[in-house]
């Protein structure tokens, strides 16, 4: 048996067919064809001056800077420093003032992460894009593309807005990073692409539907910046303050007033003992507390660095500890976002793995760098004997085209002899096989192919014609991006402390229940059909908790989710009174991870997830 090679996501396979979830691409596509009834551009582009007029109607295609100033959160108003500087009291106001500052320290690096997302948001975006406006192409700073604009897009291109494709080729796109898709999807005319994901393969072009705030890729940064939570530490650390300081205030009230009531004109009088009481209600105030409990979090943090785990926030470690449920993206965080060859399956007499993917070799480009991830998987199979492809010859070759799902060469092997082999989605060659053969294997091979789809696994189909003969199916390849090593291992491990686990993610359903079904998470997944959403800008609802918390409590995971269910269902388990952790490491994670009381970037993730946990 061939040992399966890993394939790196950023060679991945192009998807047998339009792999993007079919409601959610229904619906934008629905809104796009909405909005390209005013788009009103014609073949030669906007011109100038109509650029120019939407540009200030719609304004920059940017995401706006949510960061407050640094001088600014460090500086805030410190109320009793200033008491104590009016009172003359110096040595107690210096005192005061370097906890203060120190307590500052720790505000500063706490209040100006949302925007350090956005800010790495913006950094993944690419500046220039290929516009036409006058009739005439040229290059132009992607922030001054206007709705309505035609732009080219081209393989290797980073999408600069949401874009409305129009006639042409399909085009495969990776948008991982934005919805979770383990494998690039195929769009065509009238689909729309996303800003912030990248042309695979093909050229096509389209006219801007959405820019700025108002792409998916602004909505998510908003969701980002609506996020200004107090973390559980600094809400135990004000119970516990004012808690000590109601008491406080208590027990001075009534030492100020026994004191005043029993003045004799040789103790104490009444403005003495309010000035003692002044004294004895800032001393009892924990100033320090903070500090401390800082302090002994900054030890713990050195001891997770030593075992490769980098704290951020230092409040995050007392919130980690009394986590009780833990969301968790799928592509690149439960599992190794690399494809692998999974197992050879034979359905010709005599052809064993070696020949198989022999086959399947010879229906590439060999003797040239692997195109795409199809290519990339067979080519590195340790079994495949390269010296054998040399002996052949090819007449004809036709690579891979979404619509046609296919890839076909001709070949003239050793003996002289010629014959054809394609490989491609199953169904599109089971179709090609001649009557014979699809009567002999059809009814098991549907079987299996079906069985495979339930689980998620995709498939490759070769076959094989001999000159002057009919199509024969040989065999068929089946690959899946896998867990990493210690997953399995990890969640077991979370759920013998009492932390329920869940699974949340863009891709399919059934690749997410495969995936969950095999780290023994469950495979209650649900869509995100029975999730709420939510617009840029709009206030996040208190109900969540109690319109959908029994439901997402009940589920183990949610699959086809964009970054606002993500988002929401955190939110609504936080309402349900849960201590929540997310975990996660592209684009489409960071506004959970920012939302959660833990968020947990894991090796590899983008700057935005970085940033937001």
């Amino acid at each position: 048996m061939c040992k399966p090679p890993l394939l790196d996501r950023d060679n991945q396979a192009p998807a047998d067919e339009a792999d993007e979830p079919e409601d959610l691409q229904t619906a934008s596509e629905d809104s796009a064809l909405k909005h390209r009834l005013d788009l009103q551009t014609g073949e030669d582009g906007l011109s100038e001056e109509e650029a120019a007029r939407r540009l200030l109607q719609h304004g920059r295609n940017e995401l706006p800077d949510l960061r407050t100033p640094k001088w600014r959160i460090f500086l805030e108003p410190r109320d009793t420093a200033h008491t104590l500087r009016a009172a003359q009291e110096w040595p107690d106001m210096s005192t005061l003032t370097a906890l203060l500052l120190l307590n500052g320290f720790v505000g500063f690096f706490e209040d100006m992460r949302a925007g350090d997302a956005v800010a790495a948001l913006k950094a993944s975006l690419k500046p220039e894009a290929q516009v036409k406006r006058a009739g005439a192409w040229r290059k132009a700073d992607a922030s001054q593309l206007v709705p309505g604009d035609r732009v080219a897009l081209a393989a290797g291109a980073n999408v600069p807005a949401d874009i409305l494709l129009g006639r042409g080729m399909q085009v495969q796109v990776d948008q991982a990073a934005l919805t979770g898709e383990s494998l690039p999807v195929s769009l065509g005319e009238g689909s729309l692409v996303k800003m912030g994901s990248t042309i695979v393969s093909g050229e096509t072009e389209g006219l801007v539907a959405h820019t700025g705030v108002n792409t998916f890729f602004g909505k998510t940064a908003a969701l980002i910046g609506s996020t200004h939570d107090v973390g559980n530490f600094q809400k135990v650390i004000l119970r516990i303050t004012r808690a000590l300081l109601l008491f406080s205030s208590l027990l001075v009230t009534a030492a100020v007033t026994y004191l005043s009531l029993t003045f004799d004109g040789e103790g104490y009088g009444v403005w003495p003992a309010v000035s003692f009481g002044a004294v004895l209600l800032v001393a009892s105030i924990p100033i320090a507390m903070q500090v401390v409990c800082t302090a002994t979090m900054a030890l713990g943090s050195r001891l997770l660095a030593a075992k490769k785990a980098i704290v951020a926030r230092l409040a995050s470690i007392e919130q980690l500890a009394g986590m009780t449920v833990l969301c968790s993206d799928k592509t690149g965080t439960l599992t190794l976002n690399k494809m692998v060859l999974q197992e050879v399956l034979s359905y010709a007499k005599g052809a064993d793995d070696a020949a198989i993917l022999a086959l399947a070799a010879l229906a590439t480009r060999w003797k040239e760098p692997p195109k795409d991830a199809l290519d990339t998987l067979v080519l590195r199979a340790e079994c495949l004997d390269r010296a054998s492809l040399d002996r052949h010859e090819q007449l004809d070759f036709t690579p891979f085209d979404p619509k046609l799902r296919r890839t076909e060469a001709t070949l003239r092997g050793p003996d002289g002899g010629v014959f054809d082999v394609v490989k491609g989605a199953p169904d599109v060659v089971l179709r090609l096989c001649d009557e014979a053969n699809r009567s002999s294997i059809g009814a098991v091979f549907a079987a299996k192919v079906e069985e495979l789809a339930q689980r998620g696994i995709r498939a490759l189909a070769v076959a094989r014609r001999p000159e002057g003969g009919g199509m024969e199916m040989v065999g068929m390849l089946t690959f899946l991006d896998p867990p990493r090593p210690d997953t399995k291992r990890t969640i077991e491990r979370a759920m013998q402390q009492g932390v329920v686990v869940k699974m949340i993610t863009g891709d399919h359903g059934a690749i997410a229940r495969e995936t969950a079904r095999s780290l023994g998470m469950g495979d209650e997944i649900g869509a995100s059909d029975s999730l709420p959403t939510i617009l840029p800008g709009e206030e996040v609802p208190r109900t969540l908790g109690r319109d959908y918390g029994a439901m997402i409590e009940k589920s183990d995971g949610f699959a086809q989710v964009f970054p606002e269910h993500k988002f929401l269902i955190v939110e609504a388990l936080r309402q349900r009174g849960h201590s929540v952790g997310m975990t996660g490491d592209g684009v489409n994670d960071a506004p959970a991870l920012k939302k959660a009381d833990v968020g947990i970037a894991v090796e590899g993730a983008t700057d935005a997830a970085r940033a937001a946990s």
